[in-house]
């Protein structure tokens, strides 16, 4: 039985990883509003879809390599100024980008939004760490992971009703406002310690930590942890964050909001598969089980997507929810990661997993819109001022996005082979 002191405890715990989960929330909504604006970006910056993808993966070139300095400062001087100061960060990037009619301003924006946004996701699991209980720690990172996709559910039918409606740019700004108001709200409202406003991180000097990140970067399994989370997080770093709705719109004939609800289901999918995902693994007392299963299924449901004809809108829409539900199985990396790493280094731990995860973005949204290109100029000789300024919807045919997205099932199936190549660590934290 729980006492009246330990549930008001867990009360205010939850609130407090809550409010991280609302910053991840709101930072996920900035980075996937690209792929709902594709249409008005591309004509408003005149873009090719080499260009479009560029433009997106900028959020990324600061995002990945921002991980381990995160993960560093973060168990220095805990999650209270970081998480604040990378909200208005992100803030001042959206501004920014909703105010600008030129390519490099843009460019530069998306890159300080994905500055701001890299403490999110590592900073939910870092209060996570400080305040809920250890053992578990698999379900913790699934329902962090599935509180963020909530934003992302939001963004994609909301965002694209007001685009439609009230143009990208005003929706772009109305964003920037509501995070001036959580910036506030995360300053007054997180703890960084238990009972301790102030109080910061748990490690207790820059050279522990240098030598924590030492022990973590020669682990061989973290990287194969990290690069099985890398490849099975394609459905949404690369398709439902860029190209999921204009393959939808175009491959089966979609409307832009049909597009954005079939896409906002991979998410719905994503957000009950992976708090469920975690808790079978903190309850099996395995990690590699239902890594793997999750994988081979959500490779077997992308590939149905990509290449079965005919499928009704309806079908697509539960494929759409299945490939949520198995691809979920990625959140139990960093369960893993921080498993496989001394104890007092759970942020810097998560946050190499959570570099090495999203590096699948940085590459490969550029990739599939040069694939793109290259497979468009096998059958349409367009001029690149032409691409820049002619719809998508006459240019990039279905074969087209076959072959450019064939990269994300191909990761999949890889990512299945390595778990057998990984430790299984049965949810056991070293000391």
């Amino acid at each position: 039985m729980q006492t009246t002191n330990q549930k008001k405890y867990y009360v205010v715990a939850w609130l407090i990883c809550g409010l991280g989960a609302l910053f991840y929330s709101y930072e996920y909504l900035l980075r996937i509003s690209p792929s709902v604006m594709e249409t008005s970006l591309r004509e408003h910056f005149g873009l090719s879809a080499t260009g479009f993808g560029m433009l997106s993966s900028f959020y990324y070139y600061a995002y990945v390599p921002l991980q381990l300095p995160v993960g560093i400062l973060l168990d220095r001087y805990g999650p209270r100024l970081l998480l604040t100061v990378a909200c208005l960060i992100c803030v001042m990037g959206t501004f920014a980008f909703a105010s600008t009619q030129t390519f490099w301003v843009a460019a530069v924006a998306r890159f300080f939004v994905g500055f701001g946004s890299a403490f999110a996701f590592v900073g939910v699991l870092k209060l996570a760490t400080i305040w809920l209980p250890e053992n578990k720690l698999a379900m913790v990172s699934g329902l962090a992971a599935a509180l963020g996709t909530i934003g992302a559910m939001f963004g994609d039918n909301l965002l694209a009703y007001m685009v439609v409606n009230v143009g990208w740019s005003k929706t772009v700004h109305l964003t920037a406002w509501f995070g001036v108001g959580l910036t506030f709200v995360l300053w007054f409202g997180i703890r960084n310690k238990k009972g301790h406003q102030y109080l910061s991180g748990t490690v207790g000097s820059f050279r522990t930590s240098m030598l924590d990140l030492g022990i973590i970067m020669r682990n061989q399994q973290m990287w194969i942890n990290g690069l099985f989370g890398c490849l099975v997080y394609l459905p949404t770093t690369v398709f439902a964050e860029l190209w999921g709705i204009p393959y939808l719109k175009h491959a089966h004939a979609m409307t832009q909001e049909g597009a954005s609800f079939a896409n906002s289901m991979l998410f719905f999918g994503f957000t009950l598969g992976a708090p469920l995902m975690g808790y079978l693994s903190d309850r099996l007392r395995r990690r590699k089980p239902p890594m793997f299963l999750g994988a081979t299924g959500a490779a077997l449901v992308m590939l149905t997507v990509l290449y079965v004809p005919g499928l009704s809108h309806n079908t697509i829409y539960g494929l759409m929810f299945v490939l949520g539900l198995l691809y979920s199985a990625q959140c139990i990396v960093f369960a893993v990661g921080r498993e496989l790493s001394p104890n007092e280094a759970a942020g810097t731990a998560m946050a190499m997993t959570n570099m090495v995860v999203m590096m699948g973005a940085m590459f490969l949204q550029p990739l599939v819109g040069r694939l793109l290109d290259l497979s468009l100029s096998t059958h349409l000789a367009v001029p690149e001022s032409i691409n820049a300024i002619v719809p998508l919807e006459q240019l990039y045919t279905a074969t087209d996005y076959q072959f450019a997205l064939s990269v994300i099932p191909i990761g999949i199936i890889i990512a299945a082979i390595l778990t057998f190549f990984l430790k299984e660590t049965h949810a056991d934290a070293p000391d």
